[in-house]
C-alpha cells in the first residue's frame, strides 16, 4: 500500500521539535487533548498520509487508540473527562509524533481500513490503499450503483493479492468475495509476518494463503478471476522529496524506479498469463496515470475514483490484456 508521490520538501528532522508545557488540570476532556494535538501537529509541520489526511482527524486517532476507543466510539465521549493516568499516556503519544516523526499508525500499532482495525509495525508500509472502497464500490456490493465490474461477488473463486504487504486488501477482499480463496504476496519476509498475524486476528488462515517471492513467480502457472495489487509506485523525483514520516516505513515498498512504473510495466506484462478468460486486474498507481498512459497509449485502462482519489486505480479485463 503506497504513498503518493511527494513533490514537496521534506518535513524538519526528528528530534527538532518540543511540545509546550501542559500545567496540571489544564487539559479535561478528550476534545481539549485533540484540540492541545493538532496546535502541536500544525506547528510542527507534520505530514499526513497513513490512514488520516489531516491534523485533527490524526489527534481524534491518536487520542481514540490512547483510551481504547474505537473512531466510531469517539464522538459519543468527546466531552468525557480523562483520568491524569490517561492524560499522560495521550501527552507521551503525542510527544512521540511530533519528535520521531513516525506515523501514527506505527506508534500504536494499529491501522483502521474500511472500519476494520489491523495491527502494523516498520516492518510494513502502513496501508492507506483506495482499493477497499473500489470493492466495495464497483465489484457487486451493497455499495454498488450501476457500475459493478463482476456483478456477483460470490461467482469469485479464486484472488490475488500481489505485494500484498500487512494483508489488509488480502483480508478485505476475503470479506468482499465470500467464497474465494486468495493468495497474497509480498517479496518481503519481515512484511508476510505482520500479514500472518492479521491473517490469523481474523481466522482467515484457511482461505488466505501467504506467499513470499517476486510477484507472479512463487504462484506459477495458477489463474483467477480477480488480481488487485498496490504495488510500490513512486518515482526517482517522489523518492528523494519523500517526507521525514515515510523514512520511517520500508524503501522497498515506494521505489517504482526511474519514472514509477517499473514494477507496473511487468505487472501487466504477466497478468494475462494468471487471469481466467472472464477475470480482470485492479491496480493503483498513485499520480503515475500520465506516465502509463504515455507508455500504454492504447491499452483500454479503465480509470476508476473513489472519495479522496481521481484516476490513482485502473481496471482492466484479461480480454482487453491481450
Amino acid at each position: 500500500m503506497m504513498a503518493k508521490s511527494v513533490k514537496t520538501p521534506p518535513s524538519p528532522k526528528a528530534g527538532t521539535a518540543r511540545l509546550p508545557n501542559v500545567g496540571a488540570g489544564e487539559l479535561q476532556t478528550l476534545l481539549d487533548y485533540v484540540r492541545y494535538a493538532v496546535s502541536c501537529f500544525q506547528a510542527a509541520e507534520l505530514v499526513f498520509a497513513h490512514g488520516t489526511t489531516d491534523p485533527v482527524a490524526e489527534a481524534a486517532f491518536l487520542v481514540g487508540e490512547a483510551l481504547h476507543l474505537r473512531p466510531e466510539q469517539f464522538e459519543s465521549f468527546a466531552t468525557a473527562r480523562v483520568t491524569a493516568a490517561e492524560g499522560k499516556t495521550i501527552l507521551d503519544l503525542i510527544e512521540a509524533r511530533v519528535t520521531t516523526r513516525k506515523p501514527a499508525a506505527y506508534l500504536v500499532n494499529k491501522i483502521y481500513m474500511r472500519g476494520l482495525p489491523f495491527y502494523v509495525d516498520e516492518r510494513v508500509i502502513v496501508p492507506r490503499s483506495f482499493i477497499g472502497e473500489l470493492l466495495a464500490s464497483h465489484f457487486g456490493g451493497s455499495e454498488s450503483e450501476g457500475t459493478s465490474l463482476i456483478d456477483d461477488p460470490f461467482a469469485v473463486e479464486n484472488v490475488l493479492d500481489l505485494c500484498t504487504g500487512s494483508g489488509c486488501l488480502a483480508i478485505l477482499a476475503s470479506r468482499h468475495f465470500p467464497d474465494a480463496a486468495i493468495d497474497a504476496v509480498d517479496i518481503s519476509k519481515d512484511a508476510l509476518g505482520v500479514a500472518a498475524r492479521n491473517v490469523s486476528d481474523y481466522g482467515l488462515e484457511d482461505r488466505i494463503s501467504l506467499h513470499q517471492g517476486d510477484l507472479f513467480a512463487p504462484i506459477k502457472g495458477r489463474r483467477y478471476d480477480l488480481i488487485i495489487t498496490n504495488p510500490p509506485y513512486v518515482d526517482a523525483e517522489g523518492m528523494a522529496a519523500l517526507p521525514a514520516e515515510c523514512h520511517a516505513e520500508p524503501k522497498l515498498a515506494f521505489d517504482g524506479g526511474a519514472d514509477g512504473i517499473d514494477i507496473i510495466r511487468r505487472i501487466l506484462a504477466q497478468a494475462r498469463g494468471h487471469l481466467t478468460a472472464e477475470g480482470g486486474l485492479l491496480c493503483e498507481v498513485g499520480r503515475d496515470r500520465p506516465q502509463i498512459e504515455a507508455a500504454y497509449p492504447d491499452l483500454p485502462l479503465l480509470w476508476l475514483d473513489t472519495e479522496d482519489s481521481e484516476g490513482e486505480v485502473f481496471w482492466i479485463t484479461a480480454a482487453d490484456l491481450g
